[in-house]
Protein backbone atom coordinates (compact mmCIF):
# COMPACT_ATOMS: atom_id res chain seq x y z
CA UNK A 1 0.00 0.00 0.00
CA UNK A 2 1.52 3.29 -1.10
CA UNK A 3 0.88 6.49 0.83
CA UNK A 4 1.02 10.12 -0.24
CA UNK A 5 0.39 13.15 1.93
CA UNK A 6 -2.66 15.20 1.05
CA UNK A 7 -1.99 18.87 0.44
CA UNK A 8 -4.54 21.39 1.68
CA UNK A 9 -4.42 23.02 -1.76
CA UNK A 10 -5.16 19.76 -3.56
CA UNK A 11 -8.84 18.97 -4.08
CA UNK A 12 -10.22 15.79 -2.55
CA UNK A 13 -11.73 13.18 -4.88
CA UNK A 14 -15.28 13.73 -6.05
CA UNK A 15 -17.64 12.46 -3.39
CA UNK A 16 -15.32 13.26 -0.49
CA UNK A 17 -16.27 16.52 1.22
CA UNK A 18 -14.48 17.86 4.28
CA UNK A 19 -16.22 20.56 6.30
CA UNK A 20 -13.38 22.08 8.33
CA UNK A 21 -14.36 23.26 11.81
CA UNK A 22 -18.07 22.78 11.12
CA UNK A 23 -18.59 22.63 14.90
CA UNK A 24 -17.03 25.30 17.09
CA UNK A 25 -15.98 24.45 20.65
CA UNK A 26 -19.35 25.23 22.33
CA UNK A 27 -21.17 23.16 19.70
CA UNK A 28 -18.70 20.30 20.15
CA UNK A 29 -19.18 20.33 23.91
CA UNK A 30 -22.95 20.27 23.50
CA UNK A 31 -22.72 17.19 21.28
CA UNK A 32 -20.23 15.52 23.61
CA UNK A 33 -22.49 16.11 26.61
CA UNK A 34 -25.22 14.21 24.76
CA UNK A 35 -22.79 11.45 23.75
CA UNK A 36 -21.75 11.04 27.37
CA UNK A 37 -25.38 10.15 28.10
CA UNK A 38 -25.25 7.64 25.22
CA UNK A 39 -22.10 6.07 26.68
CA UNK A 40 -23.72 5.73 30.09
CA UNK A 41 -26.86 4.13 28.62
CA UNK A 42 -25.01 1.86 26.17
CA UNK A 43 -21.58 0.95 27.62
CA UNK A 44 -18.79 0.79 25.01
CA UNK A 45 -17.40 -2.63 24.10
CA UNK A 46 -14.23 -4.10 22.58
CA UNK A 47 -15.71 -6.11 19.72
CA UNK A 48 -14.11 -9.10 18.02
CA UNK A 49 -13.76 -10.08 14.38
CA UNK A 50 -14.71 -13.43 12.82
CA UNK A 51 -11.26 -14.83 13.58
CA UNK A 52 -11.57 -13.93 17.26
CA UNK A 53 -9.11 -11.02 17.14
CA UNK A 54 -10.20 -8.07 19.25
CA UNK A 55 -10.65 -4.64 17.69
CA UNK A 56 -8.33 -2.04 19.19
CA UNK A 57 -10.95 0.68 19.73
CA UNK A 58 -13.93 0.53 22.06
CA UNK A 59 -17.24 1.47 20.54
CA UNK A 60 -20.96 1.82 21.11
CA UNK A 61 -23.92 3.08 19.08
CA UNK A 62 -26.95 5.31 19.05
CA UNK A 63 -29.95 5.29 16.74
CA UNK A 64 -32.44 2.57 15.83
CA UNK A 65 -29.60 0.26 14.79
CA UNK A 66 -26.08 -0.37 16.05
CA UNK A 67 -23.12 -1.88 14.20
CA UNK A 68 -21.74 -5.09 15.70
CA UNK A 69 -18.98 -7.61 15.00
CA UNK A 70 -18.31 -11.07 16.43
CA UNK A 71 -17.67 -14.65 15.26
CA UNK A 72 -20.85 -14.45 13.15
CA UNK A 73 -19.53 -11.47 11.20
CA UNK A 74 -20.50 -7.83 10.70
CA UNK A 75 -24.11 -6.73 11.04
CA UNK A 76 -26.52 -4.24 12.62
CA UNK A 77 -28.44 -4.98 15.81
CA UNK A 78 -31.49 -3.32 17.31
CA UNK A 79 -30.26 -3.82 20.90
CA UNK A 80 -27.05 -3.53 22.90
CA UNK A 81 -25.51 -7.04 22.79
CA UNK A 82 -24.82 -7.16 26.55
CA UNK A 83 -27.57 -5.13 28.20
CA UNK A 84 -30.32 -6.11 25.73
CA UNK A 85 -31.62 -2.54 25.81
CA UNK A 86 -32.46 -0.60 22.63
CA UNK A 87 -29.76 1.82 21.55
CA UNK A 88 -30.19 5.43 22.73
CA UNK A 89 -31.49 7.90 20.16
CA UNK A 90 -29.10 9.86 17.96
CA UNK A 91 -28.68 13.29 19.63
CA UNK A 92 -30.75 15.94 17.81
CA UNK A 93 -27.71 18.19 17.18
CA UNK A 94 -25.87 15.31 15.50
CA UNK A 95 -28.89 14.42 13.39
CA UNK A 96 -29.42 18.04 12.32
CA UNK A 97 -25.82 18.54 11.20
CA UNK A 98 -25.74 15.18 9.38
CA UNK A 99 -28.93 16.00 7.48
CA UNK A 100 -27.71 19.52 6.66
CA UNK A 101 -24.32 18.42 5.34
CA UNK A 102 -25.78 15.55 3.34
CA UNK A 103 -28.07 18.06 1.64
CA UNK A 104 -25.12 20.37 0.94
CA UNK A 105 -23.46 17.38 -0.75
CA UNK A 106 -26.51 16.94 -2.95
CA UNK A 107 -28.29 14.19 -0.98
CA UNK A 108 -31.79 15.20 0.08
CA UNK A 109 -33.95 13.23 2.49
CA UNK A 110 -31.08 11.75 4.51
CA UNK A 111 -32.33 10.22 7.78
CA UNK A 112 -29.58 8.19 9.45
CA UNK A 113 -30.79 5.28 11.56
CA UNK A 114 -27.37 4.35 12.98
CA UNK A 115 -24.55 6.33 14.53
CA UNK A 116 -21.36 4.56 15.56
CA UNK A 117 -19.48 6.00 18.53
CA UNK A 118 -15.79 5.11 18.18
CA UNK A 119 -13.49 5.74 21.15
CA UNK A 120 -9.82 5.99 20.20
CA UNK A 121 -7.21 5.83 22.95
CA UNK A 122 -3.91 7.63 22.38
CA UNK A 123 -2.60 4.57 20.49
CA UNK A 124 -5.85 3.97 18.61
CA UNK A 125 -6.09 3.30 14.90
CA UNK A 126 -8.48 1.80 12.35
CA UNK A 127 -7.38 -0.58 9.60
CA UNK A 128 -8.15 0.20 5.97
CA UNK A 129 -11.70 -0.88 5.27
CA UNK A 130 -14.86 0.13 3.44
CA UNK A 131 -18.35 0.51 4.86
CA UNK A 132 -20.49 -2.02 3.03
CA UNK A 133 -22.84 -3.52 5.63
CA UNK A 134 -25.61 -1.08 4.74
CA UNK A 135 -28.47 -1.81 2.33
CA UNK A 136 -28.28 1.25 0.08
CA UNK A 137 -24.99 2.94 -0.81
CA UNK A 138 -26.76 6.00 -2.23
CA UNK A 139 -26.93 7.33 1.34
CA UNK A 140 -23.74 9.01 2.59
CA UNK A 141 -21.49 8.37 5.56
CA UNK A 142 -21.20 11.49 7.76
CA UNK A 143 -18.24 11.36 10.15
CA UNK A 144 -17.62 13.77 13.07
CA UNK A 145 -14.23 14.25 14.77
CA UNK A 146 -13.67 15.29 18.39
CA UNK A 147 -10.54 15.47 20.52
CA UNK A 148 -7.02 14.76 19.32
CA UNK A 149 -6.12 15.17 15.65
CA UNK A 150 -6.07 12.02 13.55
CA UNK A 151 -4.23 11.01 10.39
CA UNK A 152 -7.08 9.71 8.22
CA UNK A 153 -6.17 7.57 5.22
CA UNK A 154 -8.32 7.70 2.11
CA UNK A 155 -7.86 4.98 -0.48
CA UNK A 156 -9.55 3.84 -3.65
CA UNK A 157 -11.89 0.95 -4.37
CA UNK A 158 -9.41 -1.88 -3.82
CA UNK A 159 -6.89 -2.43 -1.05
CA UNK A 160 -4.02 -2.17 -3.53
CA UNK A 161 -4.64 1.42 -4.59
CA UNK A 162 -2.51 4.23 -3.10
CA UNK A 163 -3.92 6.09 -0.12
CA UNK A 164 -3.82 9.77 0.81
CA UNK A 165 -3.33 11.07 4.32
CA UNK A 166 -5.79 13.73 5.49
CA UNK A 167 -5.46 15.44 8.86
CA UNK A 168 -8.76 15.52 10.75
CA UNK A 169 -9.17 18.00 13.61
CA UNK A 170 -11.71 18.36 16.38
CA UNK A 171 -14.88 19.91 14.95
CA UNK A 172 -14.29 18.63 11.41
CA UNK A 173 -17.01 16.68 9.60
CA UNK A 174 -16.15 14.43 6.64
CA UNK A 175 -18.78 13.15 4.22
CA UNK A 176 -18.31 10.17 1.88
CA UNK A 177 -21.04 10.24 -0.75
CA UNK A 178 -21.88 9.44 -4.34
CA UNK A 179 -18.91 8.00 -6.25
CA UNK A 180 -16.77 7.83 -3.10
CA UNK A 181 -19.29 6.22 -0.76
CA UNK A 182 -17.50 2.85 -0.81
CA UNK A 183 -13.89 4.02 -0.87
CA UNK A 184 -11.45 2.29 1.44
CA UNK A 185 -10.45 4.42 4.40
CA UNK A 186 -9.05 4.18 7.91
CA UNK A 187 -7.16 5.97 10.68
CA UNK A 188 -3.39 5.62 10.62
CA UNK A 189 -2.70 7.20 14.00
CA UNK A 190 -3.86 9.59 16.67
CA UNK A 191 -1.73 12.68 17.30
CA UNK A 192 -1.98 12.43 21.06
CA UNK A 193 -2.01 15.70 22.97
CA UNK A 194 -3.43 17.81 20.13
CA UNK A 195 -7.00 18.08 21.44
CA UNK A 196 -8.11 21.73 21.84
CA UNK A 197 -9.97 20.89 25.06
CA UNK A 198 -10.77 17.96 27.35
CA UNK A 199 -14.17 16.36 27.84
CA UNK A 200 -15.14 13.25 29.86
CA UNK A 201 -16.65 11.62 26.76
CA UNK A 202 -13.27 11.68 24.96
CA UNK A 203 -10.63 9.12 26.00
CA UNK A 204 -7.57 10.67 27.68
CA UNK A 205 -5.22 12.09 25.02
CA UNK A 206 -7.40 10.36 22.43
CA UNK A 207 -10.25 10.92 20.02
CA UNK A 208 -13.97 10.33 19.68
CA UNK A 209 -15.58 9.79 16.30
CA UNK A 210 -19.26 9.67 15.35
CA UNK A 211 -20.22 8.01 12.08
CA UNK A 212 -23.81 8.48 10.89
CA UNK A 213 -25.23 5.99 8.42
CA UNK A 214 -28.47 4.83 6.85
CA UNK A 215 -28.25 1.08 7.50
CA UNK A 216 -31.69 -0.02 6.26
Amino acid sequence: MQTEMFSAEEPLPRGVTLFRQRLDEPAQCQVLDAILDVIHAAPPLRLTMKNGAQLINRMTNCGALGWHSDARGYRYLEHHPETGAPWPAIPPDVMAVAVELAARCGVAGYAPDACLVNLYAADGRLSLHRDHDECDFSWPIVSFSFGAEAVFVLGGFTRREPVREVLLRSGDVLVLHGPSRTRYHGVKKILSGTAPFEHPAIPARGRLNLTCRRAR
